[in-house]
């Protein structure tokens, strides 16, 4: 069956209509939707897709999520910090190799010897780099001064996962107690938004007990909200969480897959302006997985320039890629896998949310 998605969008996506094409089974329709996703891309802020060399900080978590990898009790990790002149390495080669953003990415701990170091990091980058370099953090929940001390030194962005915008949901793949608390996570992302930063959140797609209902709304959270960017990708369960036990009951990998790629087409029309990474754990379904994102309507990747000798130990799910393939090898593929998508590369642009800076101009 065909859709005519011109006259589908001509007036506003509702849920009821997002919820269907979500739960769709027509690879037709399916084309249709990642070509109109890609068509409204290009025509709101065009065919570049932005680098942000990763950063993978420390594996060391004081949370305790059924899902991760590096969960605090995976007594199975080897748990590491990368000291501070190899990021400071890692930081200088994204800037020669024009990737002009990082994310300096970590397990969640905000004790006082965590966030000040984070600080001193930043002021380190930013003096080595002349300030060429913008800066997104991912080191989680954190109080808003220490958000505010982190912004003040040149954090530009900061992505803080939801993982579901359901609070049932939420509960089901995270402990109930005070170190995990749903209402905590969302006064954070407040927090963020309110003092400045380019504040992006996500999702996992393909978790136990997710329905089109809870995907559905996870989209127009992000929309009402005001999110600046968003990172979403298919759930892969890792053998050492306890999640891992709901195989069996799961939609298979390929499936979870597709599912994330009618997501990321769905936001790109909801919200047109906003920045949509494609995200790693796709590459790990399929190895065009990446691609395929950007083909569907994201802009961002992140290709990890984390010293090879530590990627095997930020291990969040299972079959993650390239863990044995150095920085400079990752840069190799870079443009030759966004041309494959449609897409280009853009080399020394810092990439910020339009949808940012229009909502900043408002103020």
């Amino acid at each position: 069956m065909i859709y005519d998605f011109e006259q589908i969008l001509k007036s506003e996506l509702g849920s009821e209509m997002v919820k269907y094409l979500l739960s769709l089974d027509d690879e037709a329709a399916a084309k249709q939707l990642f070509a109109k996703a890609r068509e409204t891309r290009d025509a709101v802020i065009g065919n570049k897709v932005y680098l942000r060399g990763l950063i993978e900080l420390s594996n060391r978590c004081s949370k305790n999520c059924y899902y991760c990898g590096i969960r605090s009790g995976n007594k199975n990790v080897i748990r590491y910090d990368i000291p501070d002149d190899e990021v400071l390495k890692a930081a200088e080669f994204a800037l020669q190799n024009n990737y002009a953003s990082i994310v300096i990415q970590s397990g969640e701990l905000n004790d006082k010897t965590f966030t000040k170091r984070v600080t001193s990091l930043l002021q380190k980058i930013g003096n080595l780099t002349q300030n060429q370099l913008h800066i997104t953090l991912s080191c989680g929940e954190q109080s808003p001064d220490v958000y505010r001390q982190w912004f003040d030194n040149g954090a530009q962005r900061y992505l803080l996962r939801i993982e579901t915008s359901s609070e049932s949901l939420y509960y089901k793949i995270h402990p109930n107690n005070p170190k995990h608390n749903f209402t905590h996570r969302l006064n954070a992302l407040e927090s963020l938004k309110g003092i400045g930063y380019q504040t992006g959140t996500g999702i996992m797609i393909g978790l136990p007990y997710q329905t089109f209902d809870d995907l559905t709304n996870d989209l127009f959270f992000f929309k009402d909200f005001g999110i600046h960017m968003v990172g979403m990708g298919p759930y892969i369960e890792h053998p050492d969480t306890p999640l891992a036990k709901f195989s069996k009951i799961m939609l298979p990998l390929q499936q979870r897959l597709e599912l994330t790629l009618k997501m990321i087409a769905l936001l790109r029309l909801l919200m047109p302006d906003i920045n949509i990474a494609s995200t790693t754990a796709l590459q790990t379904i399929d190895p065009l997985g990446r691609e395929k994102g950007i083909a569907a309507g994201a802009n961002v990747i992140m290709p990890n320039i984390t010293p090879v000798k530590y990627k095997e130990n930020y291990n969040l799910y299972e079959g993650k890629p390239c863990l044995d393939e150095e920085p400079d090898q990752c840069t190799t593929c870079i443009d030759m896998r966004v041309k494959l998508a449609g897409g280009e590369v853009a080399y020394d642009q810092w990439g910020d949310s339009k949808f940012y800076k229009r909502s900043q101009s408002k103020q």
